[in-house]
């Protein structure tokens, strides 16, 4: 079995391969070959089978051929800008975002073979109004360039899916947290900073009110999600091939007590309320709630409580 994984220098491609090399195996076969592409070059974890890592740009004309020309079985395509650095770059969010994308799908039809394709998609495609509870047949309503760059490449996947080129799913995450290292350009980062640092002793800043409220599952979780949807049975999918997955919803004040019950009021003291309206309108345009009958039918699963996402991250 060939694996790709683009986005491999990523926080979940980097995990995810990791993952993969340690099991050995995908949808029940075993891992004969893998490649890890990404904008810089990635890193092949220990105990990876035979395989190479790639810096590439996938949008550059002539390249996504070269990536599928090992005729990988499984792809997952995780290469993304992130949202608040896609709406301050809108160049770049479509080019990577969408672009990108598209031009991978398509080297695939080139190909002409079948491949297992999953998508990392995000809640993001929903925007504002939108029910309290989000069930599957909600519609996506993107606010923001990243939500409707990942909407349209949701339904090129559908599309092309149903056209036989490849054997797609999308899979839209939660909010990942908490997310491990720096932080980054995410409009959703502080969700994270807001418990990794204060759990390191380190300040962090809070942009937004206590009462906000969001979806969420840890890094565990969104590997577990996409290595799971790789043996996925796509006959229990019918014609729509995109799932939202399973996740906790929980205010700020809900993290920042289970933070406290974690690791005490001296964390909790380190993290300094500075409000930012820009961060604060993104945040406000997104889903707080999901009802996810359809993913966890199918087998998917993720924290029930925010101090198990907390001590996921404590586990490394």
């Amino acid at each position: 079995m060939h694996v790709l994984i683009t986005g491999a220098a990523g926080m979940l491609g980097a995990r995810l391969a990791a993952h993969l090399a340690t099991r050995g195996q995908v949808a029940g076969q075993a891992i004969t070959r893998m490649t890890l592409v990404d904008a810089v070059t990635p890193a092949l974890p220990r105990g990876a089978p035979q395989g190479q890592a790639v810096a590439c740009d996938i949008a550059a004309p002539g390249v996504a051929a070269q990536v599928v020309a090992g005729r990988p079985d499984v792809i997952f395509h995780l290469a993304a800008v992130v949202s608040g650095e896609a709406e301050v770059d809108f160049d770049k969010g479509y080019a990577v975002n969408f672009d990108a994308t598209r031009a991978l799908f398509d080297a695939v039809r080139a190909a002409a073979y079948r491949p297992r394709v999953v998508f990392a998609s995000s809640i993001a495609v929903f925007g504002a109004p939108f029910p309290a509870v989000i069930g599957d047949d909600y519609f996506a309503t993107p606010r923001t360039s990243y939500g409707t760059q990942k909407a349209m490449a949701e339904l090129l996947l559908n599309d092309y899916s149903r056209r036989g080129f490849m054997d797609g799913v999308a899979l839209r995450l939660p909010t990942i947290c908490i997310r491990p290292g720096a932080p980054n350009r995410a409009a959703s980062g502080f969700f994270s900073n807001i418990l990794r640092e204060p759990l390191v002793g380190l300040p962090a800043v809070l942009p937004v009110p206590d009462t906000v409220r969001h979806w969420f599952a840890s890094p565990q979780s969104a590997v577990g999600f996409m290595d799971h949807a790789a043996g996925l049975d796509m006959a229990a999918l019918g014609e729509w091939r995109v799932l939202n997955m399973p996740g906790l919803s929980a205010t700020v004040a809900d993290q920042i007590e289970a933070l406290r019950r974690v690791a005490g009021q001296k964390a909790v003291d380190l993290i300094r309320p500075e409000p930012d309206a820009a961060i604060a309108s993104i945040v406000a345009g997104w889903p707080s709630d999901f009802d996810t009958a359809r993913a966890r039918t199918l087998g998917f699963v993720a924290e029930t409580r925010f101090d198990q996402i907390i001590e996921a991250h404590l586990r490394g």
